[in-house]
């Protein structure tokens, strides 16, 4: 009977967290509103795709703290599906499961990846943090040093071992340890953070040949730390056996950052060219003041936390780099003496880690993964906007003019079709909390579009380019006084984008 009783109430306690997530996305026409105002025609909004209807794409959504109960994975978790995003990036917590020297208690994180596979999601299990039960165990949070014992070490490749061996047919993407050059701990050099970077591929290749494991997780862009990381692992012939390179790089504004992306990518080109980059961890909180984390002093708003952390997103996408958006759910920091929120969260919660509503990013992100799918193929483009050979290229680069360089303008083809979409936004400042556009005239060449339509990301609002402002000769398009601001809109195909 009391097994029956528990089966119920677990039932029970189910389909209320699912019922309270229906109640709490708003599905509507006008689930996000904001004084963007445009003189165009609206036809509808986007339509949300859930993971379900999304057979891949770029995105990843940090699921992060769980390790150091900061977030309850129960009270979020039936609103990761209807975000679009399948993989989940989260800490395994050494510390959480090994509470006992030589006991493994998995239970919490059996619930999380359970579930998570179960909803059709994909974990990205991170190796990260130390163990304080341990001399020279390293610590337990964020900034902490690694292990660097012996008897730390060797219990170190034990618990590696035994996690890839307990999840290795659910999880195939792992991550080695978070930010080891971030905050005062200046014991995690290179050399450090190569020497366990190599002992824990080793282990996890050895039990999961076809794991996929991402390498160094930069806490900011340091170019000599990583270029002496990348220098060892590839004299030693390890460099190879990793899928990819992490790095995480706050900055207040999202476009400016990737001059040094770019170095960064140089630098791993001399050791493995072929290697992707991964933005691991990014996000801009959606209030400042006496928030926590990186970015927190200063003045955001639930706005412009959506036009950054999407302007994020297609700017990643523009470069080819995937990115992992920080994060669901605002985490509770329970450590201090102060329980302070850090408000990077895309969904609202409280210090108690009750969910209270979703944000706007919630929704401009939804719009993102609805549109932006393995389906679609970035399209190369020709940077000089005034090039005199201006729109005799091969099909597979694109030109743009403009009278305003200060834009970010990508493009993008769908794979079958070869219908396109433009990604634009003004790029030169820290998102405001203003609305206000301006109207610019594009010519794009090799473009390829029948019926064209404007998308603002934000609100997900899709409205008709009238005849009388667009035109075509062969494959070159001008679209005259398309209305643009700080957030991306799009200059799509109809047939691209799903409606409501």
């Amino acid at each position: 009977m009391k097994k029956h009783i528990t089966i119920l109430l677990s039932l029970f306690i189910f389909i209320a967290n699912h019922l309270l997530a229906q109640q709490l996305i708003d599905t509507s026409q006008s689930r996000v509103k904001t004084d963007f105002k445009i003189n165009l025609p609206f036809l509808g909004t986007v339509k949300p795709r859930s993971t379900a209807e999304i057979e891949s794409s770029n995105w990843l959504i940090g699921c992060e703290t769980l390790d150091r109960d900061f977030a309850d994975y129960d009270q979020y978790k039936t609103y990761i599906a209807p975000l679009g995003i399948k993989r989940l990036r989260m800490q395994a917590g050494w510390n959480k499961t090994e509470k006992v020297k030589g006991v493994y208690d998995w239970a919490w994180l059996d619930h999380i990846v359970d579930d998570a596979t179960k909803r059709g999601l994909k974990p990205w299990l991170q190796t990260s943090y130390g163990n304080e039960r341990y001399e020279g165990g390293g610590g337990a949070n964020l900034g902490a040093g690694m292990p660097t014992s012996k008897e730390a070490l060797e219990a170190w490749d034990k618990w590696v071992a035994a996690l890839v061996t307990r999840y290795k047919d659910k999880v195939k993407d792992w991550e080695i340890w978070n930010e080891p050059n971030f905050g005062d701990n200046l014991e995690n050099t290179p050399e450090k953070t190569a020497a366990l970077n190599i002992r824990t591929i080793d282990i996890i290749k050895k039990i999961q040949p076809d794991a996929r494991v991402s390498g160094l997780a930069m806490g900011h862009i340091d170019l000599e730390y990583a270029d002496a990381f990348f220098k060892i692992l590839a004299d030693k012939g390890k460099l190879k056996l990793f899928d990819n390179m992490t790095y995480h790089d706050y900055t207040y504004n999202p476009d400016s950052h990737y001059p040094k992306v770019m170095k960064l990518r140089a630098i791993l080109d001399k050791y493995a060219p072929n290697m992707p980059l991964r933005q691991g961890e990014n996000g801009a909180p959606s209030g400042g003041g006496s928030g926590r984390g990186a970015l927190w002093d200063y003045d955001w708003t639930e706005l412009t936390q959506a036009k950054w952390d999407t302007r994020r997103m297609l700017g990643d996408l523009g470069h080819d780099i995937e990115t992992s958006v920080f994060g669901l759910v605002e985490m509770a920091y329970t450590n201090g003496p102060i329980n302070r929120l850090n408000y990077k969260g895309i969904i609202k919660s409280d210090t108690t880690k009750q969910i209270i509503h979703p944000k706007i990013a919630y929704y401009s992100i939804q719009n993102v993964t609805s549109i932006f799918d393995h389906s679609l193929q970035r399209i190369k483009k020709m940077e000089d906007k005034h090039n005199k050979n201006f729109g005799t290229n091969k099909n597979d680069i694109f030109y743009s003019k403009t009278t305003d360089r200060n834009l970010s303008i990508y493009g993008y083809q769908h794979k079958v079709t070869k219908k396109q979409i433009f990604t634009i936004w003004i790029d030169e400042y820290i998102p405001t909390d203003s609305n206000q556009t301006k109207n610019v005239t594009f010519t794009f060449a090799n473009a390829n579009f029948d019926q064209p339509v404007l998308v603002d990301i934000i609100t997900g609002g899709v409205y008709e380019i009238p005849a009388n402002q667009w035109s075509k000769t062969e494959n070159i398009y001008t679209f005259k006084d398309i209305p643009i601001y700080d957030a991306p809109i799009l200059i799509a195909d109809k047939s691209l984008i799903k409606m409501q």
